[in-house]
């Protein structure tokens, strides 16, 4: 939260608009200052008492009523977008909202010594992440159960990363090993059947001269159309998403088919280009619905999980391995109808943007996790003649200020004129 003070900005942890509170100020620089609330003289009444310490990871936002929450990155997106990408958007987007207990299908626990958790925010001090209740109990139990059965081994493990499917009766634990260090059934003592001996695991991961080793059970989790969309699949029951625990995918189990959903709204053409594709998220839906989809992703680990997602559909779906710059160099095919965007936190890269823009594709579906980035590259594509056409937003992860967003960019082939915003109404 931001603050002024004797013409300074203060940005204050613990704290909520409107509220009159007393800080310790734990950093200067000329014009700011970082600041942690320690008293509360005049509440908000949207304070409430959070379950957990608010610096365990993923927890920044519990001593805020939720509602308050999905309002404030309401104002998060409309702020990034004003200042940023100098776009005025006439109402706030709408935040579909989540439960806010057991939501995440992945997570990575630090271990040290002898315990598995979260961070406290800006140290390595590991907090409880049953206390957060982002997991499901049965998963942190898992992860609790993986730690101790290495026994005096459990040192040599840096963390622990829980994969699980929609419907929870599918999850892997990957071990992360300490530099120097690795696991395999001999050194671990991991017979064929270790996983039976662990709390609701199935199966056991590491990585091991760079390839991912079973050590036990399975290597991966599926979710069908059915589990993703709550049983009101809108498409082929031959969709599915198998992945491996290092493998990206959304996090959010309650919201994730309601994000693909949005996605298949505005990507409604018979070609689709997929930037960033991951394991398939958004391009399995799109082939599953009827499109010809053109798969592009560079990370390995996802890629091999692409590629296997996408052999069901044959020729309608392809996958190309590489980076969206050397794609974009020279695109194949013809143009596509849409091209889909799930960039990393970091956004479109300069060069990246160049081809895109350049294509001059109909419609742009810009998935993004970070509203900066968002509004900083719906800036340039309002310069290379898009308008913003949509705006919707997904809470992804409740009680922390984070907000995935699905913008919709409609090529006109005009240039905004010369001047401090480029206003595009929404629909």
């Amino acid at each position: 939260m931001i603050a002024r003070h004797d013409g300074r900005i203060v940005f204050v942890a613990g704290g909520i608009p409107g509220e009159r509170v007393r800080v310790r100020v734990d950093k200067t620089s000329r014009q700011s200052w970082w600041a942690t609330v320690v008293d509360v003289l005049e509440a908000s009444p949207d304070r409430r008492e959070p379950l957990c310490d608010p610096a365990c990871g993923g927890s920044t936002f519990a001593y805020i009523a939720y509602d308050r929450q999905r309002e404030l990155k309401q104002q998060i997106l409309m702020d990034a977008f004003r200042r940023l990408g100098r776009i005025a958007l006439d109402e706030p987007p709408a935040v579909m909202p989540s439960p806010e207990r057991g939501y995440r299908l992945r997570a990575r626990l630090h271990a040290a010594e002898s315990r598995l958790g979260f961070f406290l925010e800006g140290t390595h001090t590991v907090c409880d992440a049953g206390a957060t209740a982002q997991l499901r109990p049965d998963a942190t139990a898992a992860a609790t159960a993986l730690l101790a059965a290495l026994g005096p081994r459990a040192a040599d493990c840096e963390a622990i990363v829980i994969s699980e499917n929609v419907a929870a009766t599918e999850r892997v634990l990957h071990l992360e090993a300490r530099p120097g260090t690795r696991w395999d059934p001999a050194t671990a003592g991991m017979a064929s059947g270790f996983v039976e001996t662990l709390s609701a695991a199935t199966g056991v991961t590491t990585l091991v001269g760079g390839q991912i080793r079973t050590l036990s059970g399975r290597d991966a989790v599926t979710d069908t159309a059915d589990a993703l969309f709550g049983g009101a699949s809108p498409f082929s029951q031959q969709a599915s998403w198998t992945r491996r625990a290092p493998a990206f995918f959304q996090g959010n189990r309650f919201l994730v088919g309601d994000l693909v959903r949005s996605v298949l709204d505005h990507a409604n053409e018979e070609r689709v280009v997929d930037l960033y594709a991951g394991v398939g998220l958004f391009s399995v839906a799109l082939a599953a619905r009827g499109a010809t989809v053109m798969a592009v992703e560079s990370e390995p680990f996802a890629a091999e999980d692409l590629f296997a997602n996408a052999r069901v559909w044959g020729g309608r779906l392809q996958v190309l391995q590489a980076t969206v710059e050397d794609a974009m160099r020279h695109p194949a095919g013809d143009r596509p109808g849409v091209v889909v965007l799930d960039p990393p936190r970091t956004g479109i890269s300069p060069e990246a943007m160049r081809g895109i823009t350049a294509w001059r594709v109909p419609r742009i579906v810009y998935v993004s996790c970070d509203p900066p980035t968002l509004a900083r590259d719906a800036a340039k594509f309002v310069e290379s003649g898009y308008r913003l056409s949509s705006l919707a937003a997904f809470d992804m992860f409740p009680n922390t200020p984070h907000v995935e967003a699905v913008a919709t960019f409609a090529f006109t082939g005009e240039t905004p004129s010369p001047g401090p915003d480029h206003s595009r109404r929404r629909p």
